[in-house]
């Protein structure tokens, strides 16, 4: 067991101290605040698809994949795969469209400010910030308990090692560490989960017993007919893809690539390399089904790991499991940052190029402490993320038709976001799930705002808003 704990701070100790070391290295390659939040054009496609990829590979994959595996099967946490890889590959065509329409600019709320108003943009700074919140304390919380199940090492302590390790690097380097530590954890991530299901698979007597036995638990969990699955599939694919819409994380990464062809093709990429690993992650669920390990579903793959497979195993999904939230982790904590800081230079042009990079550290360490303070404290956060999918549903419509469509102004947005949240939220679960329902609260959430936004653009007496201008307007970050 010293071992495994000497394990966990040294990796984490490994990650920072490799960013630093880089960070340190490169300073002076990239000494604009532009620089430190966006690292504007300075990707290719491979090195973009492997940030990309880390960033959305969170702590998440070790747990919701193979608790869907255990009750919804293969169709469940095959639709998840789906899901996760389409709201990463839509930014293929949002996101060029966004360089097109906004070329010099650096986040999603600065768009709205400049297309909508100020009205419609602080309903968005509230819903990308709120998400943003919500995931990071997620990430922390998940793999606190994880480790403490593992090791029992408290929860404060892992999450103040991952949250300190993570806000050196960003608060020092910016965007640059979360980019270059991105690019390894890439390179781990997917052999280790092999090396992990693999493991696991031999120590359950191979695919054809582990087919077998779940087989005769529950045969509905091999079939892609299982109405229970495909409705959890189809509930994330409109949560999910909504949700990162709202990631600022990506957005930075959008404008980080070198021109539209290597947005497209770095997030084309990076989803095809998500449907792999989601899946592989979900098979730990069918193996817990067949060993009947399912005291924690939401920590199949943990109870597999620790009650069946050798100990190599459990230090690879260790490894593992510190990379993946490590590299969502700094995405989230650099991505919330680049909202303050954009928005504090936007109010405030005269501050110099030194204060600005001082306040998004200051931004960047204020959230690290908010969000350590309150993974230490093991509270569950599903329902936060199911309210928060929620909100982003809503939202998603009204802001991005502002990319294609003159028409919708300002105050038509916020109506179509406020009413398709209150009707969704007519058919949302109570906390304790006991009444309600997540798909079809989803989908009045995302069709509502739609068909109001339609209509309101077309009975608008506001003035067409001239899309041309907004590549001018939109460059608040000094060069």
């Amino acid at each position: 067991m010293i071992l495994i704990n000497y394990l966990v701070v040294f990796t984490i100790a490994v990650f920072t101290m490799v960013a630093l070391v880089y960070v340190h290295r490169t300073r002076y390659r990239y000494t604009t605040i532009d620089a430190f939040l966006t690292a504007r054009g300075t990707l290719g496609v491979w090195a973009s698809a492997a940030t990309v990829f880390a960033s959305i590979m969170g702590g998440w994959i070790l747990f919701t994949p193979a608790e869907a595996g255990t009750w919804g099967g293969v169709t469940a946490f095959t639709g998840y795969a789906v899901a996760q890889a389409l709201a990463i590959a839509i930014y293929a065509i949002l996101g060029s469209r966004m360089r097109l329409v906004a070329p010099r600019g650096s986040s999603l709320v600065e768009f709205v400010y400049y297309r909508y108003g100020r009205l419609m943009y602080a309903v968005i700074l509230v819903v990308g910030v709120f998400y943003m919140a919500v995931f990071l304390c997620a990430e922390l919380t998940g793999i606190a308990l994880g480790v403490n199940m593992v090791t029992g090492l408290p929860l404060w302590f892992t999450a103040l090692l991952i949250g300190a390790g993570t806000m050196l690097y960003t608060t020092y380097g910016g965007i640059r560490g979360s980019i270059f530590t991105d690019a390894i954890q890439a390179v781990i991530i997917i052999p280790a989960l092999l090396l992990a299901f693999v493991g696991a698979v031999v120590a359950s007597g191979g695919v054809g017993a582990l087919f077998s036995a779940v087989g005769e638990i529950d045969p509905s969990l091999l079939s892609m007919g299982h109405w229970g699955g495909w409705e959890f599939a189809l509930s994330l694919l409109i949560a999910v893809v909504a949700a990162n819409l709202f990631h600022q994380g990506f957005w930075s990464r959008v404008y980080a690539c070198r021109d539209s062809f290597t947005v497209k093709s770095s997030f084309l990429l990076a989803g095809i390399m998500i449907v792999p690993v989601v899946i592989l992650a979900g098979s730990f669920g069918l193996i817990a089904v067949s060993k009947g390990l399912l005291d924690v579903p939401s920590a199949a793959l943990f109870e597999v790991v620790l009650s069946i497979t050798p100990l190599w195993v459990l230090l690879v999904v260790l490894v593992l499991a510190l990379a993946l939230v490590m590299s969502s982790t700094d995405t989230l904590l650099n991505g919330i940052a680049a909202v303050f800081t954009v928005d504090l230079a936007r109010f405030y042009p005269s501050l110099p190029q030194e204060r600005l990079r001082i306040w998004a550290r200051i931004f960047t360490a204020a959230v690290c402490v908010i969000v350590v303070a309150v993974a230490s404290r093991g509270y569950s956060v599903l329902y936060l993320f199911f309210l928060a999918d929620l909100v982003c549903a809503a939202a998603v419509f009204p802001t991005f038709y502002g990319l294609y469509s003159s028409r919708l102004g300002g105050k038509e947005a916020v109506v179509a976001v406020l009413i398709g949240i209150a009707a969704g939220a007519f058919f949302f679960p109570d906390p304790a799930f006991s009444r309600g329902n997540l798909l079809h609260a989803f989908v009045v959430a995302l069709v509502v705002p739609a068909v109001i936004s339609f209509i309101l653009s077309i009975l608008s007496s506001t003035a067409a808003v001239d899309l041309e201008d907004l590549q001018e307007k939109v460059q608040d970050i000094k060069t």
